[in-house]
């Protein structure tokens, strides 16, 4: 897949955070009935553990990837949930043997070589530790996690 731009990235959060509530609920209906094993993962039992507000943030993300893929792709297939988990379980097995501690250094891992590089640092920055962070230290990595796994399962 064509690599999706920081810009393009960009103009999509913009239009989603620019809307009215309705048209972003119109978004996550569309999202539910098009990828719906992907929108059933964001409420997984690992995604429940989660801060009320980590959750609604990391769907406000998934929305932002899904809407960035199909802006440069115009069409994606429904994911399976076997494709899923086997993603998120090589994710999960990278980030296992890297014992830094700050999380920056561990997401380190993930950029080598990876196709869709803007996606993955809109992600990173969207999850870094700064004051007005609504996500916790705790909801950081899984975070990442799921959300790489999503743009694997989308891009790679």
């Amino acid at each position: 897949m064509k690599l999706i731009s920081e810009n393009s990235i960009e103009a999509v959060a913009e239009k989603l955070d620019e809307g009215s509530d309705a048209a972003y609920e119109k978004a996550v209906e569309d999202f539910s009935k098009q990828q719906p094993a992907v929108f059933s993962y964001l409420f997984s039992e690992d995604i429940a553990l989660l801060t009320e507000d980590e959750r609604e943030y990391l769907l406000y993300l998934a929305l932002v990837i899904w809407k960035s893929v199909l802006k440069t792709a115009k069409k994606l297939a429904p994911v399976s949930t076997s494709r899923l988990d086997a993603a998120e379980e090589d994710n999960w097995a990278m980030l296992e043997p890297v014992k830094s501690k700050p999380f920056q250094h561990k997401a380190d891992v993930f950029f080598k070589d990876y196709p869709q590089e803007d996606l993955l640092a809109f992600v990173e920055d969207a999850l870094a530790d700064d004051e007005d962070s609504e996500v916790t230290k705790e909801g950081r990595e899984p975070m990442f996690v799921a959300l790489k796994t999503i743009i694997d399962v989308f891009c790679v």
